[in-house]
């Protein structure tokens, strides 16, 4: 959780620069998407290790509370939603691909009219499931969204959900139809991200509605 000196106030699905400079002037950046809703005081990221990385290891081990970071953004234009549309949002998340999607999911749950949401959640294991605890809140009291998953590497004991990586079949079996028009955000690794657009496309859906924001090995 950050605390900006001074900040003009963001949307869903933005992102932040973090910018580290060492003793010797030797400088690292890397860009962290937003998992915080607009109407949050404090500013959350969400960070994963990157094995052998120069930031995050840092962020995660080193950084304590009062220290200072050097920020840019909030950046970032297209990969946003603002909630303006009642239209349904479809969400696809590929691991940590689901944190801009969580900052659109929490301002939707502060809005006094929501409209419809699914989210169609890849990850490796249960335990690597990021926000379980709150999505599974969100389903409790929210008759509104709707929660998938998809367990790509290992299940727990008893698991009746989808087993392995995103289908065409798991995406027509849940789904708001291309005619209902939703507002669609595929986020997660760029293999997740091409082979979910291209799904979608294959089920109907106009390539130029899928919005979509990928990532890969970063450095850390």
């Amino acid at each position: 959780m950050l605390k900006p000196a001074s900040w003009p106030g963001h949307l869903p699905g933005q992102h932040v620069d973090i910018r580290l400079t060492a003793e010797d002037g030797y400088q690292a950046q890397r860009s962290y998407s937003i998992s915080s809703p607009p109407e949050d005081e404090l500013l959350a990221l969400t960070v994963e290790r990157v094995q052998d990385g120069e930031v995050s290891p840092y962020l995660l081990d080193e950084l304590r509370v009062g220290d200072q970071l050097e920020l840019r953004g909030p950046i970032g234009g297209y990969f946003v939603w603002t909630g303006a549309a009642m239209r349904p949002i479809y969400l696809l998340a590929g691991g940590t691909g689901i944190t801009p999607l969580m900052s659109m999911l929490r301002h939707r749950d502060r809005r006094p009219s929501r409209p419809p949401a699914l989210m169609i959640y890849s990850a490796r294991t249960w335990e690597d499931i990021v926000y379980r605890d709150e999505l599974e809140a969100i389903v409790r009291r929210d008759s509104g969204f709707r929660l998938v998953y998809a367990l790509t590497r290992q299940q727990p004991e008893g698991w009746t959900g989808h087993r392995g990586r995103i289908t065409k079949g798991l995406l027509s079996a849940n789904w708001f139809p291309p005619a209902h028009n939703p507002a669609i955000y595929v986020c997660g690794p760029t293999s997740f991200v091409e082979t979910a657009a291209n799904l979608l496309a294959e089920l109907g859906f106009d390539p130029l509605s899928i919005k979509t924001e990928r990532f890969g090995p970063s450095g850390g």
